[in-house]
């Protein structure tokens, strides 16, 4: 079945556009497809002329025809447009209300004008239906219409050249190369009566107008003749646009796509009554259907599914092939606006092309720089782990310059991956962010790592120092502070050393690598400075300890028993002196070779101040230590000022004042213990006087007897009571405990005597070895119980200090 025709109302009577009826009717006919292969014929002419009736047979439309049986009236009001059937290329059919009308009247011509210039600006070829018998005639009816078509060609500035047809309906006998001459000969005079700018006045109408002529028979007297001209006609609208074709010239011809947007832009402009620039139009209508299809491809794009997952995917992390995929997507919407915009003007084209691309760009660029960001932060931590694998093997200069140009040509790599072809993005300041972020890290990793080799070597050379410094400061001689210097001398180096070459494969600068040693080397200085100030903080400590060791004990490190043959007075000076050299030897530190005079100021002022002969109030005014520094000492450099050692020195001659008094009650009390017996003049008196007495008692053996029980129950007395000890504390705390124990000690004797003589009598071997036994208890009782020292000059005590 045949399909039916497509048509619609342009133009209603009243001037209206039908905008969406022509955009329906567009679509239905697929005109955006067809891009410049297209053509738009109109035909003009008196009203009733039969022009509907001849496009339906020309191309087969379906335009309605008048009615001859209801009388001759108005038929098409405004302009209708139809598709003509099996033409190729696409030919679209206006057609036009007929003029002199009596509808309208005489006087109204504006819409008739208005039609005529809306025809010439849109069509490729211009029918002009007349009848035959107004050839020749001056008052043809075709004549009022020429003249509007020539008036209103002079509003289009730059017209094109449009095939005007000249279509002479119910023919006579006249042939038509007698009829052609006549009408040019009448449409060259209405030209040239035809007000014309000052441009145009000498313009032939050739240039405006391709002129044809073609006559028909009367379709109501020969219809089959009429149809066969027809027929022959219509082959001269196949391919009407090609070279040679019927269309004339296609300069001004508007892109199918554009072609509603054109035509509502030429009628709108036509009704306010402003002359047609079709140029101008020309890139009016380019501009704006070129954006309707930029933002149309843009909107495209946007919507596109594997362009929104990638810009889904760049938000939380690299993806591979980024460049070459975007690259894709954006050179397919080009493409697709190039087909699109392929007929419009070639300015204009490129300009909203490079609006579009640039929209593009703008659209992906946060996606581009997103995945640079992605690019960096993973090129950033492969490189630190990288980094920290590489100082395993090599030393640190190299493993970092390795490593550095490694993870940049990694980036490079990357962000050549990611590149976009329709744009030279610089991914320059993100390359650089990311060197300066890598140079960071090596950098803390380098003050890292030096820091922790320092460190190591600061905590050995601590090591090395502390506890041999601490013993000899403890020593305190004159060649302390010489040892420690050598042994300063002797570690720093070793430490220094040591670092020296570890930190060689950090190929540090010059500058940097002397700092680094000479911290190292004033660590060393710092650890025994920081020695010093603890032992300066127990000096007096120190000094009580050293005094109460020479004081308390002898060469042999023994301890002293004060017998009575010892010098207080000269140990105590030597203990003295050796406690006034260890707080002279810790009042400065001494780690420069340079001398000082603090011995010798110490000396004078605490030791030889206090010599009885020193009495020149003169020595004595002028206190060496009454100052806060020594002399060619530094303020940095001193321990304990000359004040503070006068301080020092006198809290410490009172806390060991109480030593020294007690060696001396020791010893006074030893004194008293050996000279209890009468003096050798009492003796010998006591001899000579009791000489007769004596050599009684040899003469009565029962005397003597008593004598010796006498002897031996004091000699028990003497022991259990321990009275020995007990006169060593005072002859009056002696009576006291003594009164107190010389009952129970009786009492003792006698419960033991009893007990002895209750024993029944042992064999004869027990009593050979009773005595012995008995013997050997009674003196290992006595070794236990008493506290006497056997020596050879008499009885000893030891002192309570020894104790």
């Amino acid at each position: 079945m045949e399909e039916p025709c497509l048509s619609t109302q342009l133009i209603d009577g009243d001037g209206v556009f039908n905008v969406s009826g022509l955009e329906t009717f567009l679509k239905e006919v697929k005109l955006a497809e067809c891009g410049l292969s297209y053509a738009v014929v109109s035909i003009m002419g008196p009203q009733s002329s039969g022009k509907s009736t001849l496009l339906n047979h020309l191309f087969r439309t379906n335009f309605r025809e008048m009615d001859a049986f209801r009388g001759r009236s108005q038929t098409t009001k405004g302009i209708w447009m139809a598709h003509a059937k099996n033409i190729e290329p696409c030919t679209l059919v206006m057609d036009l209300e007929g003029t002199d009308g009596r509808e309208r009247g005489e006087d109204d011509t504006a819409f008739e004008k208005q039609s005529a210039l809306f025809a010439l600006a849109v069509s490729d070829i211009v029918l002009i239906n007349m009848w035959c018998h107004d050839i020749g005639r001056e008052q043809a009816a075709n004549k009022p219409l020429l003249k509007t078509v020539f008036q209103v060609m002079m509003r289009l500035f730059s017209p094109r050249k449009t095939t005007m047809l000249f279509v002479i309906r119910d023919k006579s006998k006249t042939p038509l190369e007698n009829l052609e001459p006549i009408l040019r000969e009448d449409i060259q005079k209405i030209w040239d009566g035809v007000p014309k700018p000052h441009a145009h006045k000498e313009t032939p109408l050739s240039d405006f107008f391709n002129v044809q002529v073609v006559a028909l028979n009367s379709y109501e007297e020969k219809e089959e003749l009429f149809k066969e001209q027809v027929s022959s006609l219509r082959d001269r609208f196949q391919h009407s646009i090609a070279p040679g074709g019927l269309a004339g010239d296609r300069r001004g011809v508007v892109p199918a796509s554009g072609f509603s947007f054109s035509s509502q832009h030429f009628w709108k402009v036509i009704k306010e009554n402003k002359d047609l620039d079709l140029p101008a139009h020309k890139v009016m209508v380019a501009t704006v259907r070129c954006e309707e299809i930029g933002n149309e491809k843009l909107a495209s794009f946007t919507a596109d599914e594997e362009w929104q997952q990638f810009e889904e995917a760049v938000q939380s992390d690299y993806v591979p092939g980024f460049g070459k995929h975007i690259s894709s997507l954006l050179d397919r919407c080009l493409s697709e606006y190039d087909m699109e915009a392929i007929y419009f003007d070639e300015g204009v084209r490129t300009s909203k092309r490079q609006q579009l691309e640039s929209k593009l760009l703008q659209l992906v660029n946060p996606a581009y720089q997103s995945l640079l960001g992605h690019l960096r932060a993973r090129t950033l931590e492969a490189f630190k782990d990288s980094f920290e694998k590489a100082l395993e093997k090599d030393g640190f200069a190299v493993a970092a310059r390795d490593s550095v140009r490694i993870f940049l040509e990694k980036f490079d790599k990357g962000s050549e991956d990611a590149t976009i072809e329709q744009v030279n993005w610089d991914s320059s300041k993100v390359r650089d962010k990311l060197k300066r972020d890598i140079e960071a890290h090596v950098v803390s990793v380098r003050a890292a790592k030096l820091s922790e080799l320092c460190a190591g070597y600061e905590g050995k050379l601590t090591k090395a120092l502390a506890e041999p410094v601490e013993a000899l400061l403890d020593s305190a001689s004159e060649e302390t502070w010489p040892a420690i210097r050598k042994l300063l001398q002797r570690e720093t180096k070793a430490a220094v050393s040591g670092l020296e070459s570890a930190i060689s494969t950090f190929e540090l600068d010059e500058a940097t690598e002397k700092e680094l040693l000479s911290r190292l080397e004033n660590h060393g200085r710092g650890v025994v400075e920081s020695k010093a100030k603890e032992e300066a903080a127990r000096v007096l400590i120190r000094m009580k300890d050293r005094f109460s060791m020479l004081f308390s004990r002898d060469a042999d490190s023994m301890p002293r028993v004060w017998t009575g043959k010892e010098d207080i007075k000269a140990i105590t000076k030597t203990a003295r002196s050796a406690s006034m050299k260890l707080l002279s030897t810790m009042a400065a530190i001494r780690l420069d070779e340079d001398g000082d005079n603090i011995d010798n100021t110490l000396s004078l002022a605490l030791v030889d101040a206090a010599r009885p002969g020193t009495t020149d109030r003169s020595i004595q005014s002028l206190d060496p230590l009454a100052s806060s520094s020594w002399e060619r000492v530094p303020e940095e450099r001193t321990l304990i000022s000359p004040v503070q050692c006068k301080s020092l020195w006198r809290q410490f001659k009172a806390e060991t004042e109480y030593t020294v008094t007690q060696a001396i009650a020791a010893q006074e009390a030893n004194k008293r213990n050996n000279n209890w017996l009468p003096p050798p003049w009492a003796l010998a008196a006591m001899a000579v006087l009791g000489f007769n007495e004596f050599m009684t008692l040899l003469r009565n053996p029962f005397y003597l007897a008593v004598m010796f029980v006498i002897f031996l129950v004091g000699k028990a007395l003497w022991v259990q009571l321990d009275i020995a000890n007990e006169f060593r504390n005072g002859f009056l705390p002696a009576l006291l405990s003594l009164s107190t124990k010389f009952v129970p000690t009786i009492m003792n004797i006698l419960k033991r005597l009893a007990d002895a003589g209750a024993e029944p009598p042992a064999p004869q071997r027990e009593m050979e070895l009773q005595p012995t036994r008995n013997s050997s208890n009674s003196n290992a009782t006595s070794a236990g119980s008493s506290s006497v020292i056997s020596s050879e000059n008499g009885p000893e005590y030891s002192s309570p200090i020894a104790q």
